[in-house]
C-alpha cells in the first residue's frame, strides 16, 4: 500500500491491506476515478468498527450487543462543492460506483482517468502521535469483567442509601479501524480505543423521585475500568446527586452571579461559544464570531483552546478523519479570538492552516469541522476566593441538556446540580435552574477565573448536523457576572 502508516502503533500496513482488501492499484484506480474533471482534492476512508454494549437494570443484566460494521466513503472536492458517496461493501465495483457519484454531485462532465497515488507523493508523516497506544483493546477484555463492573455499580449505589430504588449501570466499548488515502499521494491510518461506563440512580421519597447519574470513559484499556476506587466514585456519586436533588428547593429566577464549577460545566464553553469558532459557520458568515479574528471577544480572564493530544482522552484523535495529525489549537488567548477549528475544505476556502479538526461520525458521513477537547485554561483565582466574592447567585455544579443557536450564539442550558450562594457561602441545592444568555456576550462577563482547571470524566457526546463524535471539555471554576437565571421561585 502506499504511502507510509502513521501513527506507528505497530500494525503493518499489510494489515490494513488484509482488512479492507484495498490494494494500490485499486486506490489509484478509485481515486483517480474521483479526480476526473475539475475535482481539486479527493479522498476514500475506509472504516472498520466492533461496538459492544451491556447494559444492567433492577439487579439484572437485561442487554448485552455487539457489531460489527465496515465500509469505506468517497469525497470530492470542487471549489466549495463537496460530492459524497459511501459503501459498506468494500469491492472495486462497489468503490467506483461511490466514485463516480461522488464526482457527479461536485462536478459534471468529468474524465475516468487513473491516478497513481504513489507517485504523487512518497507518504505524509504525523508528529509522532501515539495517544493510546494500548496492549489489549477494549472490545477484546474478557466479558466477566465487564459484567462484574456492572454488578459492582449496582451494589455500591444501593448501599448508599436506602432511597436509592433503582439502579441502571451501562458499559460500551469500541475498536475503530481507519484508514485515509488521498489524491494527495498519501495514506495515514489508526486504530482507536474506546471505553465508557455509566451509572444512573434513581431515588423517591415522599412521591418525589430524582436522578442522578454519573461515568467516565476514554481511549483506554478496559482493565482500568475496574479499579475498584472508580467503581466506588463513580456510584456513590450518581447516588448522591439523586439523594440530594430530593432535598432541593425550587431555583430563583432573575439576573445573578453565576459561578460555573470545575470540569463537566465546560460543556456551556463547547456548546455556546465551541461550535460558533468552526470554521464552516465563519466562512458561511453565520456565526456570532464571523470576521472578527484579532478582535476583542472575550474578557482578558479567558483562554480557551482546543486540543485532540491529550493522551487517552474521549476527544483526542492521533489523526483526524481525513488524515490531518491532531494539535493544538489556541481559539481565544487573553480575550482575542486567534483562530477557527478547521477542515481541510474550509481551510482551503479560507486560505488558513489545517488544525486536524475534520471529523465525521462514520463512513456514511463527510467530514466537517468539530472540536476534539475543549477547555478554557486556569487563571490565578482560588476557588473558595471566587465563591466568597459573591453575595447572592448560584453555584452550577452540574448540566443537562441545553440549546444554542450558531448564528447569534443564544443559550438556554439546564443545571442538573446547583446551590444558591449566599453571603459567599454554599447554602441550599436547588432544582429547575436554567442559565439563559449569549455566548460572545457571557465571555466579556468573565470576572474571575480559577485556578482548579479541571477535565470532564470522558462521557462528551457533541452532535452537529445529524452526526455524533465522541469529544471532551472542561473548565476552571469561573464567575459570570449578571447571568440571567431561569426558575420558578423568586
Amino acid at each position: 500500500m502506499p504511502g507510509e502508516l502513521v501513527p506507528q502503533q505497530k500494525l503493518p500496513v499489510k494489515f490494513f491491506d488484509e482488512r479492507f482488501g484495498l490494494d494500490r492499484a485499486m486506490l489509484d484506480q478509485v481515486i483517480g476515478r474521483a479526480l476526473g474533471g475539475a475535482i481539486d482534492y479527493a479522498d476514500v476512508y475506509a472504516e472498520y468498527r466492533v461496538n459492544e454494549s451491556f447494559a444492567l437494570d433492577e439487579g439484572i443484566v437485561k442487554s448485552a450487543t455487539r457489531s460489527v460494521t465496515q465500509g469505506a466513503g468517497l469525497r470530492a472536492l470542487s471549489q466549495e462543492k463537496t460530492g459524497y458517496a459511501y459503501t459498506d461493501e468494500i469491492t472495486l465495483d462497489r468503490l467506483m460506483l461511490a466514485a463516480r457519484q461522488a464526482r457527479a454531485i461536485s462536478q459534471q462532465g468529468a474524465i475516468d482517468a487513473p491516478a497513481n497515488v504513489a507517485a504523487l507523493a512518497p507518504g505524509r508523516k504525523s508528529g509522532g502521535h501515539d495517544l493510546y497506544a494500548l496492549g489489549q483493546m477494549p472490545t477484546e477484555a474478557p466479558l466477566e469483567g465487564k459484567l462484574s463492573a456492572l454488578r459492582r455499580l449496582d451494589q455500591i449505589a444501593r448501599s448508599v442509601d436506602p432511597r436509592i430504588t433503582n439502579v441502571l449501570a451501562s458499559v460500551s466499548c469500541e475498536e475503530k479501524l481507519v484508514v485515509v488515502a488521498s489524491s494527495d499521494g498519501w495514506v495515514v491510518g489508526d486504530r482507536r480505543p474506546m471505553v465508557r461506563l455509566n451509572v444512573t440512580c434513581i431515588a423517591e421519597e415522599g412521591g418525589q423521585r430524582q436522578m442522578g447519574n454519573y461515568g467516565g470513559g476514554g481511549r483506554l484499556e478496559f482493565e482500568g475500568m475496574l479499579d475498584p476506587a472508580l467503581l466506588e466514585r463513580y456510584a456513590r456519586e450518581a447516588a448522591r446527586q439523586a439523594v440530594l436533588n430530593l432535598s432541593a428547593k425550587e431555583a430563583p429566577a432573575g439576573s445573578m452571579t453565576v459561578v460555573l464549577g470545575p470540569g463537566w460545566p465546560g460543556i456551556l464553553l463547547h456548546e455556546a461559544i465551541g461550535h460558533g469558532l468552526e470554521a464552516d459557520f465563519n466562512r458561511k458568515g453565520v456565526s456570532a464570531f464571523t470576521g472578527r479574528l484579532g478582535q476583542k471577544v472575550a474578557s482578558e480572564l479567558c483562554t480557551i483552546v482546543d486540543d485532540g493530544t491529550l493522551p487517552n482522552r474521549r476527544g483526542s484523535l492521533n489523526i483526524d478523519d481525513e488524515g490531518t495529525p491532531t494539535g493544538r489549537t489556541v481559539l481565544i488567548e487573553r480575550g482575542i479570538l486567534k483562530g477557527y477549528l478547521q477542515d481541510r475544505l474550509n481551510a482551503r476556502l479560507l486560505r488558513m492552516p489545517l488544525t486536524g479538526n475534520g471529523r465525521r461520525q462514520s463512513f456514511a458521513h463527510p467530514p466537517m469541522p468539530r472540536m476534539t477537547n475543549t477547555f478554557m485554561l486556569a487563571g490565578q483565582s482560588d476557588p473558595e476566593a471566587i465563591l466568597r466574592s459573591v453575595k447572592r447567585g448560584l453555584y452550577a455544579v452540574s448540566f443537562g441538556g441545553g440549546q444554542v443557536d450558531i448564528t447569534n450564539g443564544k443559550f438556554v442550558f439546564s443545571a442538573s446540580e446547583a446551590y444558591l450562594i449566599e453571603d459567599g457561602r454554599i447554602t441550599s441545592p436547588v432544582k429547575g435552574a436554567t442559565l439563559i444568555g449569549n455566548g460572545p456576550d457571557v465571555l466579556t462577563r468573565v470576572s474571575m477565573v480559577g485556578n482548579d482547571l479541571k477535565l470532564d470524566e470522558g462521557v462528551g457526546v457533541c452532535g452537529k448536523d445529524g452526526q455524533s463524535v465522541p469529544v471532551g471539555v472542561g473548565l476552571p471554576t469561573i464567575r459570570i457576572d449578571a447571568l440571567t437565571v431561569g426558575g420558578t421561585s423568586v
